[in-house]
């Protein structure tokens, strides 16, 4: 268990620009404004916060980061942490980058690329049976649904692999080529 000291009344500005930047980008990504800032602020927070501490140092109803703490529960990006002495829900992020990655990772392809293999899947056995669908449709929806399962195969295999040689395999980019049949790069 964790004890709590003193709660600052505002975040130091490299925090506070961190945590409205990255709810900025959550909401390019498809993400409340709210429930990334949140995600940011207990991301970068040296122990765990209270949903009360939340709306203040962020300056959100109580109601909006009740609500948005639910979200991130659900994605599993944060957990509840109890705290010696207090009896509130305390709160903090998952800190290991691939982890949070990784979980970030698992949630979308549930909510984004499993619906949409299963309606391509679904249009395009549809549009070959359909003489009324042009051979161009035709070729191009099961072009599409090639693409998109083989990214699933890819990303079901990725998911087996450490996080150490997952983060070597990225860090040699382009390098990773020369170890391909043909090997060039171009």
């Amino acid at each position: 268990m964790t004890e709590i000291s003193e709660i600052p009344k505002r975040l130091p500005v490299a925090v506070e620009r961190f945590v409205l930047h990255w709810g900025d980008l959550g909401g390019r990504w498809g993400v409340n404004r709210s429930v990334a800032q949140i995600h940011a602020l207990l991301y970068a927070s040296e122990r765990p916060r209270t949903a009360e501490e939340i709306a203040d140092l962020l300056g959100l109803a109580r109601s909006n980061v009740s609500t948005s703490i639910k979200e991130l529960l659900a994605w599993n990006l944060i957990r509840r942490v109890p705290i010696k002495g207090d009896r509130r829900d305390h709160f903090e992020a998952e800190a290991d980058v691939w982890e949070m990655f990784m979980r970030i990772a698992v949630g979308r392809k549930e909510r984004e690329l499993d619906p949409a293999i299963a309606a391509l899947r679904a249009c395009a056995a549809e549009a070959q049976g359909d003489p009324a669908v042009h051979a161009v449709a035709n070729a191009r929806l099961a072009a599409l649904l090639a693409f998109v399962e083989t990214l699933d195969r890819w990303y079901a295999q990725m998911l087996g692999v450490p996080k150490q040689k997952l983060a070597a395999l990225i860090r040699l980019g382009t390098r990773i080529v020369g170890f391909l049949p043909g090997g060039s790069k171009k």
